[in-house]
């Protein structure tokens, strides 16, 4: 953010080096204590004071790091940045307001698609106004995700592919799936994060967010084209994938040179209530 830019260039002029103390510069500690100075407080304990109590910094490392040289010009140009930043939060704050009213007409898509993991109502938002409620610009998910640029593109020469970058694409759906996939992978037992982490040895961070991002493409189209529900089944087994196990492990063990019958197991009998 260029505005946080210029205040972190402002507290190195003048010796303050409040940022490396902070992992949020424009965090509810960093707020404080930036109006603080911008108010005229130059006391370094005072100053310190103001930070919350589970900062990773202490008391004595906020106190050295808050010990510079504000003069009147520095304070009133912090004042004026801290006053843009003010107003920039507030235009946010309007322009998101609109935004929701203005999709309120489409808030089951919305719902329905905050239920695809690593998607909130924001990024839903966004999603709509992007492709619409119910992306009926492009009749299969292979052409959104082309248009989006999240698929391996195909450069041919003679039969044989010369490159399988991705296009281009929407920049702003491209950059918003990026992030989505980052999230969605973070989310505790959902699939994206178990394809992730299988896919995550084999092809390599980068390739294996991407592919995560061109899946959620697809989910997304599935979603709002065909007007159904997400059902996050995690750690559940895919049949399709137990049968292919199964046929492997038979195939090994005759090649070993066991004979292999298959028979399923007896559950046994359902044990008494307790009484």
């Amino acid at each position: 953010m260029r505005l946080q830019n210029q205040l972190e260039n402002l507290l190195e002029e003048v010796q303050i080096k409040l940022s490396s103390m902070l992992s949020d510069l424009l965090g509810k500690s960093g707020r404080r204590i930036l109006q603080a100075l911008a108010d005229g407080e130059s006391d370094p304990g005072r100053l310190a004071d103001l930070g919350h109590w589970r900062l990773h910094a202490s008391k004595e490392e906020l106190r050295d790091a808050l010990t510079g040289q504000l003069r009147p010009l520095h304070r009133q140009l912090l004042s004026l940045y801290l006053d843009r930043l003010n107003l920039i939060e507030s235009q946010m704050a309007t322009l998101e307001k609109t935004i929701a009213e203005a999709l309120q007409a489409h808030h089951e898509a919305v719902a329905r698609l905050v239920e695809i993991p690593g998607i909130g109502v924001d990024s839903a938002q966004q999603i709509i106004a992007e492709i619409g409620p119910a992306a009926a610009a492009f009749p299969s998910a292979a052409q959104l995700a082309s248009w989006v640029g999240v698929c391996p593109g195909r450069q041919e020469s003679a039969g044989e592919s010369s490159s399988n970058r991705s296009a281009k694409g929407n920049r702003t759906m491209h950059r918003l799936l990026d992030q989505l996939a980052h999230a969605a992978v973070k989310k505790d037992g959902c699939r994206a994060q178990i394809v992730f982490r299988r896919w995550l040895p084999r092809m390599g961070y980068k390739k294996a967010i991407w592919a995560i991002a061109h899946q959620l493409c697809r989910l997304i189209w599935k979603v709002l084209h065909d007007g159904v529900h997400y059902v996050e089944k995690g750690y559940e087994p895919n049949p399709k994938a137990l049968k292919e196990r199964r046929r492997r492990l038979v195939a090994e063990l005759r090649r070993l040179g066991y004979q292999v019958e298959l028979k399923p197991l007896d559950p046994g009998p359902t044990p008494a209530p307790a009484v």
